[in-house]
């Protein structure tokens, strides 16, 4: 019995060595599938946020773009409104010299009526001089 026994530790020894030896080769494995694992994530991440990048980026450049439409568009717009203030004022300037016209020529006959009514009170007084 003593030998059985002796032979039992040699045995159960011998399972323990077994066991930590595949515990270590777990652990290796589960290592190794970790770190790459690991690396697998940080490339994912790294291409994500590339990814963002380039997508906001790219809305970056395109209201850029907009942007300097925009900008070119209001020096065309203000370009067209000072003309057209311009036109706006030539056609004021127009206008009252148009009405001033208007007032003179008014004032004109005004006069010529006065001057025709005139005319008649005076020939209408020598009608009446001369008849008496």
């Amino acid at each position: 019995m003593d030998r059985a026994r002796h032979g039992e530790p040699d045995g159960l020894e011998n399972s323990l060595m077994q066991m930590i030896d595949d515990h270590h080769y777990r652990h290796l494995k589960l290592r190794a599938l970790t770190e790459e694992s690991k690396k697998d994530a940080v490339r994912s991440a790294s291409r994500v946020a590339d990814l963002l990048v380039d997508a906001v980026n790219g809305g970056v450049q395109e209201a850029f773009v907009i942007e300097k439409r925009i900008e070119m568009e209001i020096r065309a717009l203000a370009a067209a409104i000072a003309r057209f203030g311009k036109q706006t004022d030539q056609w004021l300037a127009a206008s009252h010299a148009i009405n001033t016209a208007i007032k003179e020529i008014g004032d004109f006959e005004n006069w010529m009526k006065t001057m025709e009514f005139d005319c008649r009170s005076i020939t209408a007084a020598i009608r009446n001089i001369h008849q008496s």
